[in-house]
């Protein structure tokens, strides 16, 4: 595995890397970020297209490419991964609605909410894999292992309607 800190408008992120393609990509502090290797950081091709890729949405543009990728996780997760992967830029989903998308897509029955909430909170490269777009039922912004004020800035560098969106009360 192959590690690179990127500094960012939000934070340091730190992507990682096999031969195969980008495996996590994670936000300095989020719920499940690795501690920063004490090897050597090395770049690698897909950490080199996960940089550019990087610049460009945080220069506000839409990137027309997608990293290769190497996502690891369960049959359900890499399922959940992909549809979050057709979200179109400055759009949002429910959790719900993916939920739905699952159960047209694979014919079986409708997974919980909470399941894919759960998949969508494992979801290892952030960013890329659009799990920022996936909002609540009633709009809040829940669930980003990266922190809800990121999501919330990240929704509104994409321009994203955010007249139906809140952050929960914490208190």
């Amino acid at each position: 595995m192959n590690y690179f800190q990127e500094e960012t408008p939000l934070g340091p992120v730190l992507l990682a890397a096999d031969d195969t393609g980008l495996c996590g990509l994670w936000f300095e502090g989020s719920r499940y970020a690795p501690e920063l290797p004490q090897q050597p950081v090395r770049e690698t091709p897909p950490i080199t297209a996960a940089r550019r890729w990087l610049a460009l949405y945080f220069s506000g543009q839409e990137p027309d490419f997608t990293p290769p990728l190497h996502l690891c996780g369960t049959t359900f997760q890499r399922a959940v991964w992909a549809l979050l992967l057709t979200i179109p830029y400055g759009k949002t989903v429910t959790y719900s609605a993916l939920a739905a998308q699952l159960a047209h897509d694979y014919g079986r029955s409708r997974p919980a909410p909470q399941a894919v909430g759960g998949a969508v909170g494992r979801n290892p490269v952030s960013l890329i894999v659009p799990c920022h777009r996936v909002v609540g039922a009633s709009g809040s912004l829940t669930g980003y292992a990266g922190g809800l004020r990121r999501k919330e800035a990240l929704l509104r560098l994409e321009k994203a309607d955010m007249s139906r969106l809140f952050l929960p009360d914490t208190n």
